[in-house]
């Protein structure tokens, strides 16, 4: 099988790369630059650049190209980036795929559970309208722009991926040495939900929905047990064998600190369920939280 790539030098994509060389399939990677190895092709998606020679005769494609939400300060002009490498990257990717003779079978198409905006403590699955804010307007934008590869023959995927669980990268990454050190905290009220997935489940999931030609539509990549933001919290310090701030970090301290990513990345959360996967017979390795960290924290 040869799956093509978009997003292969990222957290999520560099773990696929590996993940479906060691299945045995043949992996080629876009890029945005010059090619330097055999297993990569050249892409410009903010110039509606790609040859549509790259994918013929692959079977798959998983589309995970996109600026990092929470690696700027949301400015004015970096919101505008987020949505245009996201959108714009995607109607490339389509655009191209149009054109190919012996398209692909599937489109694995990438998005994120802020299409639900905030639940609060309501539970939602796939079948949940989109919500309110940034994000949940850049999701909906970045899966319309998905919607054309249908009208081509192609199984379309949106994988609606929640927080992935990983000591290598990714948002606990970005806060363990916090947690060492013992200045982990609860973020605003802690009552927010976590959609949290290890990511061996979500490489199992990416894999799982490559195989089954029943899926399609959008999948939630979360574990089937969201927690509250206070709960993660108390269940890192707890695998680290750390203690957590007695005090937790303010609202008003983190939107001072981050500005408009605070309130929808921080202090507002999905309490999103697989049921998608759950339904198609699929079954995680990681289903609780304890058990996803003592896999990788270790």
């Amino acid at each position: 099988m040869t799956i093509v790539v978009t997003g292969s030098s990222g957290f999520l994509g560099s773990a696929l790369v590996q993940a479906l060389r060691a299945d045995g399939a043949r992996v080629l990677r876009l890029v945005r630059r010059e090619p330097t190895a055999a297993d990569e092709a050249f892409w410009a998606p903010e110039r509606h650049l790609l040859d549509p020679s790259v994918l013929e005769g692959a079977e798959a494609v998983v589309h995970l190209a996109g600026a990092g939400i929470a690696d700027r300060r949301w400015t004015d002009p970096y919101k505008q980036q987020l949505v245009d490498s996201r959108v714009i990257g995607t109607h490339t990717l389509v655009e191209a795929l149009g054109l190919v003779k012996n398209r692909p079978r599937v489109l694995l198409s990438g998005s994120a559970v802020g299409y639900y905006g905030d639940t609060g403590s309501h539970e939602v699955d796939e079948s949940a309208p989109p919500g309110d804010g940034f994000l949940a307007d850049l999701v909906r934008e970045w899966e319309e722009a998905a919607a054309p590869a249908e009208q081509e023959g192609i199984r379309l995927v949106r994988l609606r991926t929640g927080v992935v669980l990983s000591r290598r990268g990714g948002a606990l990454a970005k806060v363990l040495p916090l947690f060492k050190v013992g200045a982990g905290a609860v973020l605003g009220g802690g009552r927010q939900y976590v959609p949290w997935i290890s990511l061996p489940d979500w490489l199992d999931a990416v894999r799982f929905l490559l195989a089954d030609p029943g899926v399609s539509g959008p999948v939630n990549l979360t574990a089937p047990e969201p927690v509250t933001n206070a709960e993660y919290t108390k269940a890192i310090a707890r695998a680290l064998r750390r203690p957590v701030m007695p005090l937790g970090t303010p609202a008003f301290a983190l939107r001072l600190a981050l500005g408009e990513f605070a309130d929808e990345g921080l202090l507002k959360g999905q309490r999103a369920v697989p049921r998608r996967l759950l339904d198609a017979g699929h079954r995680f390795s990681h289903p609780t939280l304890t058990e996803a960290l003592a896999a990788v924290l270790w």
